[in-house]
């Protein structure tokens, strides 16, 4: 099968197209033939070789796909031939990937396989942070950082659904507007405003934040936070080391979690896919949230995608299409 290899970590320029033996199915998960493979940050942090893959998991690049079941038990939900999307451990970037039917979500005819690509990743993060690890409230007020990202996307229209308010950074004046449009009450131009705590006081306060960025943004973090704030961290874009004032820590009684998708269990996972069928699909069926991607790619232009999302040019989510590439079962 065709996939995407790498001979040695490195920039956008190491990811190159090559055959590849097809994985091998194992107990309980589909053989998917991929049509469509959302591109995530973290597929960019293993391709620098930061991020490596779990010792079970495929090292080809790819969290989400959907696409076409090849194979599957025959005691399966799902059988040849029925279209699927879901969170995969890695192996997106190929013909074939191998999905965890636990995790797998039948597609609707009214989602695009670019679409359904774009959603396990982006919505699974925002439930797990918001809802499970955020315990975000309706009423209450959430800073999302990176709001125009897939998650940022995600994360905005999610606390809407929860009937929480939601202000959002982004670093240009069409981030800032998508972030609106995207249900965003507050923005703030990170670039411009890069000491942020004195504008959300001045808001109101938060009760939850959100943030990929890390280390350069936690004291702003902390100070923006009201009494009883949660600060989730999911990322590392601003650095891994920073100085914690202890102090205002215990005083505001902040709670301070850090999270990540990947390395949670399959039951954890399975959950998230739950909600994401039950909860997500409905809310995009019925227009009260709607599905945010910026562009996709076939799979010859991996190099491109990548090198768009780092330059942050992405609205959104981006994803390679396959189905130019198939060519039977």
């Amino acid at each position: 099968m065709l996939a995407i290899v790498q001979d040695a970590p490195g920039s956008a320029a190491s990811l190159r197209q090559d055959e590849v033996a097809p994985p091998q199915r194992g107990e309980r998960q589909l053989l998917v033939k991929v049509m469509a493979a959302g591109i995530n940050r973290a597929d960019l942090v293993q391709r620098e070789g930061r991020y490596p893959a779990p010792p079970d998991a495929s090292p080809i690049l790819g969290l989400e796909v959907a696409g076409i079941v090849s194979e599957a038990a025959a005691d399966s939900h799902f059988k040849a031939g029925d279209a699927v999307f879901g969170l995969i451990a890695g192996g997106g970037y190929a013909e074939y990937a191998l999905l965890d039917e636990d995790l797998a979500i039948a597609k609707p005819d009214w989602l695009s396989w670019v679409e359904a690509a774009s959603l396990p990743e982006a919505w699974m993060t925002a439930w797990f942070n918001l809802v499970e690890k955020g315990q975000l409230q309706a009423g209450e007020t959430i800073l999302i950082h990176a709001g125009a990202s897939g998650v940022g996307a995600a994360a905005i229209q999610l606390a809407g659904l929860l009937g929480a308010h939601a202000f959002a950074s982004a670093g240009s004046a069409e981030k800032l507007a998508f972030c609106q449009q995207l249900g965003a009450q507050q923005v703030f131009n990170y670039k411009q405003l890069p000491k942020f705590a004195a504008q959300i006081k001045e808001w109101g306060g938060v009760e939850l934040i959100l943030d990929p960025v890390g280390a350069s943004y936690l004291a702003e973090n902390l100070a923006a936070l009201k009494t009883d704030g949660r600060l989730v961290n999911i990322g590392l874009m601003g650095g891994a080391r920073a100085e914690l004032n202890l102090g205002m820590l215990l005083m505001k009684r902040i709670a301070l979690i850090g999270s990540t998708l990947r390395s949670q269990s399959l039951a954890v996972k399975a959950r998230l896919a739950q909600a994401l069928r039950e909860h997500i699909l409905p809310a995009l069926q019925q227009e009260r949230v709607k599905i945010v991607v910026d562009s996709s790619y076939p799979l010859a232009q991996v190099q491109d995608a990548h090198c768009y999302i780092e330059a942050n040019h992405n609205l959104g989510k981006v994803v390679l299409t396959l189905y130019p590439l198939s060519s039977g079962g």
